[in-house]
């Protein structure tokens, strides 16, 4: 299912329109005025990408455990407290030592 963009000739605001199907007639709309004036635009591109390709894209370490490992999380936690130039806060430390120890906070319990 495609999306097309166009631009309002009226009021210059772009309208995203989703279309079920490619052999489906367009009829758009301005979604912010109204209008029925629209011009198709040429839309940027964008990629699926993989689970290790945004661990990447984030900086965490050995994408290879996962975010369901709670090493990977505290490792990656650490990481950006250091990339601050910040001391880990103790609460925060004392939740990452337990989830290394296999001990999750009720909120991560639950999910």
């Amino acid at each position: 299912m495609p999306i097309y963009e166009y631009r309002c000739q009226a009021c210059e605001q772009l309208s995203s329109i989703l279309v079920r199907s490619v052999r489906t007639e367009v009829k758009p709309k301005c979604e912010h005025c109204g209008s029925k004036r629209m011009k198709r635009m040429m839309s940027r591109l964008s990629r699926v990408k993989s689970a290790g390709q945004v661990m990447d894209e984030l900086g965490m370490p050995d994408p290879g455990g996962g975010i369901e490992d709670p090493r990977q999380i505290g490792r990656w936690v650490e990481k950006r407290f250091e990339d601050y130039g910040m001391d880990v806060p103790d609460e925060t430390r004392d939740m990452i030592d337990a989830a290394r120890e296999g001990e999750f906070p009720d909120p991560v319990k639950d999910l």
